[in-house]
């Protein structure tokens, strides 16, 4: 007899179906084949590259090897390497020869440390040789001797200042980025302490040192003037201020008369800063080779075809400063480095006793606000992220500067570590001599109507940037 028909449907669904058990041992089996055949793949063999890498250092180990490298390749070019320049400042200006002065081989009577002082150069104590140093902090050395100076300048220890010797004999000297954009912090006397990288030099009366030299021939020819007419320019421009354009366009004078020279800019707090300078030629690095080559006169490499425009940029047209090709090349290979250094030099805080804190915080508030500071000077930088440029429209103020640049525009200047620009005013020519009198341009020209107490805070909050 056939069997109930009950048993039929049950015989039938154990005959169609794998039991459960086979299929979660297949489950478990599968991924633990793929995972033991995965070191024992063959055809696939591992990227050279990353094999490569497994004998070395791990990638991150090594990326933080090379930023400590270059901080420290940054610091040394950005203080000691003149690029080659001494051939320029020594060899056809004979700077050297003028400090020297005649007794010690050179011309005239010499520069004393009290005159280099005088004239805003800096004397770091960190390079001074233990014995000068004490023999400077007890007063048994002479500052009125130029036989001093060219100790200090054997020593490295004038900020700026590389002297070429030979036989312990300064046959030359050089110039470094540290001598418009270095101080010291005045801790043994006025001019003479530790290193303040970074910091412009305000005290520094670069036309007046390089009216020293006894040959100006290089820029009496490139402007078509003689070089008492050079002299007189140079000592025009007054400390704290020096003219990067000047051989580019010939321009020595402002419409109203006054110098063409511009206030030395801050060289810290630069990163996440895109553009460079007053009227934002570039980008750090570009500036960087611009000054190295062109104004520093090392002997590198440097193309920016905007300078090739005759009517605009006359005396970069006929010099060639548009394509500056030299061999060996001293510059370039250290542009990377410099760079990194810059952008790795914090803006320096004010000391907390020279703004009122509580005035600050609101300030902070109008400048957020009804002062609409911070809609160009976007914190945490202070600049706006991006191409921060303007017309002199929006400024408010003339465009003489702007036009000297290739797009006749204004940069936004980063305000950290502001405290530090109060000598020489405030703009690009110092036109504004206190915070006061910038608050008072924009209250005007943007008619923000902001009250004395408002002007007041917001000009404690300036001071705390």
């Amino acid at each position: 007899m056939p069997r109930s028909s009950e048993a039929g449907p049950l015989a039938r669904t154990r005959r169609g179906m794998t039991p459960r058990w086979k299929l979660f041992g297949t489950a478990l089996a599968a991924p633990v084949l793929v995972i033991a055949c995965l070191p024992g793949m063959k055809g696939v063999p591992k990227n050279p590259a990353v094999e490569a890498e497994e004998t070395r250092l791990g990638y991150d180990a090594r990326t933080d090897a090379h930023a400590a490298e270059l901080l420290r390749e940054g610091r040394e070019i950005f203080r000691y390497d003149s690029f080659g320049s001494e051939d320029f400042w020594g060899g056809q200006l004979r700077l050297h020869e003028a400090i020297l002065g005649a007794e010690q081989g050179g011309v005239g009577p010499g520069l004393t440390p009290k005159q280099a002082l005088q004239l805003g150069l800096k004397v770091d104590a960190g390079q001074l040789p233990e014995i000068l140093a004490r023999a400077i902090d007890e007063g048994s050395v002479s500052l009125d001797e130029p036989e001093t100076t060219v100790a200090l300048l054997r020593a490295h220890s004038v900020v700026g200042v590389k002297a070429v010797t030979r036989d312990g004999e300064v046959i030359g000297v050089g110039i470094t980025c540290a001598l418009c954009h270095s101080t010291v912090d005045d801790s043994i006397t006025a001019g003479i302490g530790a290193r303040l990288d970074g910091w412009p030099n305000r005290d520094l009366d670069v036309g007046q040192v390089v009216a020293l030299a006894p040959s100006l021939k290089p820029f009496s020819e490139l402007l078509g003037v003689s070089e008492d007419q050079v002299r007189q320019v140079l000592r025009s421009w007054g400390p704290g201020r020096y003219d990067a354009e000047l051989n580019q366009d010939g321009k020595a004078t402002r419409p109203d008369g006054k110098s063409a020279a511009t206030v030395l800019p801050a060289a810290f707090g630069l990163a996440g800063v895109n553009l460079h300078t007053y009227t934002g030629w570039g980008s750090v690095s570009h500036w960087n080779a611009y000054v190295a080559n062109t104004q520093m006169h090392g002997k590198g490499t440097f193309f920016d075809p905007r300078l090739d425009d005759p009517e605009r940029f006359p005396l970069a047209a006929r010099a060639g400063h548009g394509n500056i090709r030299n061999t060996p090349d001293l510059i370039s290979s250290k542009l990377a480095a410099l760079h990194y250094y810059q952008l790795s030099i914090p803006a320096p805080k004010p000391p907390e006793d020279s703004f009122d804190a509580a005035a600050a915080a609101r300030g902070k508030a109008v400048f957020e606000g009804k002062g609409q500071c911070a809609t160009c000077h976007v914190p945490p930088l202070f600049v706006e992220p991006g191409w921060p440029m303007h017309t002199p429209e929006e400024l408010g103020i003339d465009d003489f500067q702007a036009d000297r640049s290739p797009d006749r525009r204004y940069r936004t200047t980063p305000l950290a570590g502001l405290f530090t620009r109060q000598k020489g005013g405030f703009y690009h020519d110092g036109r504004f001599p206190t915070y006061e009198a910038v608050v008072d341009h924009y209250d005007g020209h943007r008619r923000l109507r902001l009250t004395t107490e408002e002007k007041r805070d917001l000009v404690e909050f300036l001071k705390s940037l």
